[in-house]
């Protein structure tokens, strides 16, 4: 462990953003020592270079450098090894010392919402080369709490067996994408549960992995009854911010510096609206210098009620790209927020749209009784706000997310030679 990262900052260690910018500067001469460790940074750092002197780091970068080319300690010292989920070409690989993942895992529990050893901790997202499933288990480990690995990429949990762990096991948070909360509220419903009652114990949701509109974020919170608390990170870097009880999301910039970039003009500014480039300040096994997330996201340093000072962000992602719809351009965004300004008494959760030349289809999930008043609203809020030509349909419950998926459970056979007579010897490797 290098004696000069076992120090990390805490909540509350500065009072104001000149503070806080002062005591980055002081730890970049450390960053920079430690980037210049990796084959990759050897070759783009010379004598006296800023940071600011520095190009952007890509993920191209990461890609042409796989596995190790960024690596800075020697490979014994390696706690974890990680690869971000895309599944083209070469990947993008992390990885983590044991002192990185006290990092990561503090980083991850800085929410308004706290981790207890009381708590009963289901994880529902991957494990998997990822590091999202084992950094939610690690931060709750930190504090005590008891974990649940539901990894939402196995086939041995299925959405009814999440149900039943739920209410079974009186889960008190969750970790997901916002979508999964969702698909649990429907597949409640499926057992005869109504998630706003029968989960009495849930006292909040973790949520992250995927852009999420205020009214998504009202509609989920209003179905389960409790706070929905919204995370952002990546697996090349870990949490990179999180929220305070007034709703905002930090970036956690006593941590990490942060720019935003503007692919336009290929301006760096301290705020603003642009792609987030990020340089960690505590990062043993892999430091990353000005890497560029390509997330579009809107940073600001106006002051926030909850006192932190710490800059916020508002992470737009992919849905702040559109499609161009007669000559509009559409954004999932917008579409998603439209949505779920639905009433809740519509019990639309699901939905789809696809963005023509000169056309919008959107397609929803709604009960028959409601289905031409939830169309009809639909179609005229997207009017007033796109000003698109619209085709709205309802579909019966099922058809975009079939009842199968809520309730079955799948056939996960162990590996074995010696059957029964009435046994099934042809599921003999079969794991679905």
């Amino acid at each position: 462990m290098t004696a000069a990262l076992t120090r990390r900052p805490r909540l509350g260690d500065w009072r104001s953003h000149e503070e806080l910018a002062a005591s980055r500067r002081a730890r970049l001469p450390e960053v920079l020592s430690q980037a210049a460790r990796t084959p990759f940074y050897q070759r783009r750092l010379t004598e006296g270079a800023t940071l600011e002197d520095l190009a952007l780091t890509t993920k191209q970068d990461l890609r042409d450098n796989y596995p190790y080319g960024l690596l800075a300690v020697p490979k014994e010292e390696l706690a974890t090894y990680h690869e971000s989920s895309g599944t083209a070409g070469r990947p993008t690989a992390s990885y983590y010392t044991a002192d990185d993942w006290h990092d990561l895992s503090e980083r991850y529990a800085r929410k308004w919402v706290g981790i207890t050893a009381s708590d009963t901790f289901l994880v529902r997202t991957p494990y998997a080369l990822m590091i999202t499933g084992h950094l939610a288990h690690a931060a709750a480990r930190l504090h005590g709490a008891t974990v649940v690995p539901g990894d939402n990429r196995s086939l041995a949990m299925p959405y009814s067996r999440v149900v039943r762990v739920l209410h079974d096991l009186g889960v008190t948070l969750t970790w997901s994408m916002p979508t999964e909360t969702l698909l649990w509220a429907a597949a409640a419903r499926a057992q005869g549960h109504e998630p706003g009652r029968d989960f009495p114990n849930l006292r909040a949701l973790f949520v992250g992995g995927e852009p999420l509109s205020p009214a998504r974020r009202r509609r989920i919170a209003e179905l389960w009854g409790v706070p929905v608390v919204e995370e952002y990170g990546s697996t090349e870097t870990g949490s990179l911010a999180g929220e305070c009880e007034h709703g905002r999301m930090h970036l956690w910039a006593d941590r990490a510096v942060f720019e935003v970039y503007d692919p336009a003009t290929g301006r760096l500014g301290a705020e603003g609206s642009g792609q987030l480039v990020v340089t960690p300040l505590y990062r043993e096994a892999m430091p990353l210098l000005r890497y560029n997330l390509e997330d579009a996201v809107e940073v600001s340093y106006d002051d926030c009620p909850c006192g932190w000072v710490l800059p916020t962000v508002r992470v737009l992602g992919r849905s702040a790209f559109g499609y161009p719809v007669a000559g509009r351009a559409v954004t999932q965004a917008v579409l998603e927020d439209l949505v779920f300004q639905l009433p809740a008494g519509d019990e639309v959760l699901f939905w789809r749209a696809r963005a023509h030349a000169d056309l919008l289809r959107v397609e929803i999930e709604v009960p028959d009784a409601r289905r031409e008043p939830a169309t009809r609203a639909l179609r005229a809020a997207i009017d007033e706000a796109l000003r698109v030509p619209c085709e709205v349909t309802g579909v019966a419950p099922g058809t975009l997310v079939p009842r199968t998926v809520l309730t079955g459970v799948h056939d996960v056979v162990k590996p074995r030679s010696l059957f029964g007579a009435d046994e099934d010897w042809d599921k003999a490797l079969l794991y679905y």
